[in-house]
């Protein structure tokens, strides 16, 4: 079983789909795993390393691509690049599906077998496989990082001799994974943390943590989970209720991170230009879902806005922006995929079609789009 790991091509995208580590692995499987050259470059990873793990290194993607069975990718690979891989080939990456119904096409087109780590069930089995809440949980902690290079204050209260320091005051809009992680980073930083969330789950959680909750907690939000987990779109009512509370406290905010973010639909809107206008000036917010539209009115993909001196951070594909970490979580993620696939004793590989983890991610097979989400069919 050839096993290959193109460079990504996407110039934003510093991460790769394999480390030295998951290589030795996968060889130790039984497969031949070939890494084009200059792959692990952004993420901190020589060519060297990966051939001391065991990986043949290509001089480039069509080398690597040439006989590839497996391809492990982070993002879905672009129609030019698609020539270069065998019909029939696995490919497995975040192939970011909704919304790029073409694209989708082109992949089932292209003759793939692609699996989509983004749609992973939230089962039990599949946890080390999760790769929206690996990287999710490493924007979490990026986004305070970014607060504070912005912010340019200290965020614990110190006393000094020259006076006492006052602690930071930081809000976290969204509980999830990214949003938990933001406040135990921002407390272990020193910061007076706050947070909301619309799941009540999330109450406990983020005053587990040592931050106060802060929502409308009436009937409909004592009912607002899916059984997924994920959050339920609430009622114009309801919205308008927690949106004049959340107004009136971010006024008093010094830093507000934004994490809502629901797969498959645009972000919702959770601070308005009127909130940001009510801020002081030297405040910064970070909105972790500018790529899908954004929780911040007047927010700037990939840029650091500035709006009467409160800075809005909205810097893309913010887990790359720790390409190392996020690349050894995200490589294990793959390995945990592909591992239960081979035989360990004859190193024997087959894809367990049945298997409801494989059927959950299968977006392209014998030239068609074959995913329940997808009405798609042949491109």
């Amino acid at each position: 079983m050839n096993i290959a790991i193109p460079v990504e091509t996407d110039a934003n995208e510093p991460r790769v789909a394999a480390t030295p580590d998951t290589v030795k692995r996968l060889v130790g499987l039984g497969a031949t795993v070939t890494v084009e050259s200059g792959a692990g470059n952004n993420a901190g990873i020589p060519d060297a390393e990966f051939a001391a793990a065991g990986a043949k290194v290509a001089s480039g993607a069509k080398a690597a691509l040439a006989d590839a069975d497996i391809v492990l990718k982070v993002r879905r690979p672009a129609k030019a690049e698609l020539s270069a891989y065998k019909p029939g080939a696995l490919l497995i990456g975040m192939l970011d599906p909704f919304g790029n119904d073409a694209a989708i096409g082109e992949l089932a087109g292209a003759k793939l077998i692609a699996f989509t780590m983004e749609f992973l069930p939230r089962i039990t089995r599949a946890q080390g496989m999760d790769v929206l809440s690996s990287q999710a949980n490493l924007a979490g902690y990026r986004a305070v990082i970014d607060a504070s290079a912005e912010y340019g204050r200290a965020l614990p209260m110190m006393m000094t001799a020259a006076g006492t320091v006052p602690a930071a005051r930081v809000f976290v809009m969204g509980a999830g994974v990214a949003g938990l992680q933001a406040i135990a980073t921002a407390r272990r930083l020193g910061a007076v943390v706050t947070a909301t969330d619309v799941r009540p789950a999330a109450k406990e959680q983020v005053e587990s943590l040592g931050a106060k909750f802060v929502a409308v907690e009436d009937e409909e939000f004592k009912a607002a989970e899916t059984a997924g987990g994920y959050a339920k779109e609430m009622s114009k009512a309801y919205q308008a209720k927690q949106a004049a509370l959340v107004a009136e406290h971010i006024k008093k905010q010094d830093i507000v991170i934004t994490t809502a973010l629901i797969p498959g639909r645009p972000a919702p809107r959770l601070v308005s230009k009127a909130m940001v206008e009510s801020m002081r000036p030297g405040s910064v917010l970070v909105d972790l879902a500018v790529e899908r539209g954004g929780n911040v009115e007047l927010a700037k993909p990939g840029e650091v806005a500035n709006v009467n001196g409160v800075k809005i951070v909205g810097w893309l594909n913010v887990p790359g922006r720790l390409a190392a970490t996020a690349s050894s979580l995200y490589a294990k993620n793959l390995f945990a995929f592909l591992e239960p696939m081979f035989d360990k004793k004859t190193k024997a590989f087959a894809v367990p079609w049945d298997d409801e983890i494989v059927k959950a991610t299968l977006l392209t097979k014998d030239g068609a789009v074959v995913h329940p989400s997808f009405k798609g069919g042949r491109p």
